[in-house]
């Protein structure tokens, strides 16, 4: 099933993701490889393509796991979690509607 991984940045953590992002990136290209992810990105903090200095608000994954428990294992151990950049992590079960 595919589940969405909301993360919630804390503020002024810019630097912080810049510095877990090869991690994270590594992370998600491996589950890309197995053909489990459908999407990810992040929320910039302003109304722009690339928001320079003021950063992210948080991200967003969906990608496939057996189960809801370990979707949150996954979650769990996501570099922007060690390293200070989400506040909160949420994971909850998603159903892909559209595109069919």
């Amino acid at each position: 099933m595919w589940y969405a991984i909301i993360g919630q940045d804390f503020p002024e953590s810019l630097e912080k993701r810049m510095a877990s992002r090869p991690a994270h990136v590594a992370r998600l290209a491996a589950l890309q490889a197995q053909g489990r992810l459908m999407l990810a990105g992040p929320f910039p903090a302003i109304d722009a393509e690339d928001p320079g200095t003021a950063g992210f608000t948080g991200s967003l994954i969906i990608a496939e796991f057996p189960s809801l428990a370990e979707a949150k294992v996954w979650a769990d151990a996501e570099p922007y979690l060690a390293g200070g950049v989400y506040e909160k992590v949420s994971v909850k079960p998603f159903k892909k509607t559209f595109p069919t």
